[in-house]
């Protein structure tokens, strides 16, 4: 799936792109080396989607400077993950930045109008997993996708999770978000016709090991079609969910 790449070449057979325009993209530099970072410029040419900025260990500087050598090499929107509030403060006097506290995420640019094949689901156990949702709600939504949240469905009050059958039934991708023992994602995942990402969160008491009981059962699931990210990666589910939101039958022929 190349989706830039069959634009690209679409606009050169349909005339709406000359040949030297295609050419000139194809041959612009492929990374831009600003010092401390190597920005990607190619990265949604050669895989569709453009590069994220992860800010944890960042400072406000590099991450304005990497925002804004994307901006001038034409990305409209721009996702920084793991962003603090400090940070977000001091970036967003430089770029016109909406930050998401729970999320610990900021955007710089518009929301794409979403253009997946479906919607994707993005369903937690309990209220504490809702920053790790949130990161991979906003990662689906900057990338193109329609988003359903359903907070809060845990197996603790199953009645709660029967309550969206629909959504359930109907979603394209689901994302399952958990901590303690991670249960979600196997129910959801019994439930639901189309693939579930499941995502183990670091909540819980002692012997949940930070997320690694999640994790454990969420990888020995006996519901078909789950598979698993590592703990608390919300961006990890949300990109993942998008590539699969946007395959489609035509783009295998």
């Amino acid at each position: 799936m190349n989706t830039e790449i069959r634009k690209l070449l679409e606009g050169v057979s349909d005339g709406s792109v000359s040949i030297d325009d295609a050419l000139l993209k194809l041959k612009t530099k492929p990374f831009e080396d600003i010092g401390y970072a190597k920005v990607d410029m190619h990265r949604k040419l050669r895989q569709g989607t453009a590069e994220v900025i992860y800010g944890a260990g960042k400072t406000p500087e590099q991450i304005i400077g990497i925002a804004a050598t994307m901006l001038q090499n034409g990305q409209n929107t721009i996702l920084i993950t793991r962003l603090d509030q400090e940070a977000a403060s001091e970036v967003g006097k430089a770029h016109p930045l909406h930050y998401y506290k729970d999320a610990r995420c900021g955007i710089i640019g518009p929301l794409p109008v979403p253009d997946g094949i479906g919607r994707i689901v993005v369903a937690t156990g309990g209220t504490s997993d809702i920053p790790v949702a949130e990161e991979a709600a906003l990662t689906a939504a900057v990338l193109g996708n329609e988003v359903v949240r359903l907070y809060d469905v845990g197996v603790a009050g199953l009645h709660r999770t029967l309550a969206h059958l629909d959504d359930i039934m109907s979603a394209s991708v689901i994302i399952a978000i958990a901590g303690m023992e991670g249960a979600l994602a196997s129910v959801i995942g019994g439930l639901a016709d189309c693939p579930v990402i499941a995502v183990p969160t670091s909540v819980g008491y002692g012997a949940s090991f930070h997320g690694l009981s999640a994790l454990l059962s969420m990888l020995n699931s006996c519901a078909s079609g789950v598979s698993v990210v590592n703990i608390d990666n919300g961006f990890g589910a949300g990109y993942l969910a998008n590539m699969i939101n946007h395959t489609s039958k035509k783009e295998h022929k």
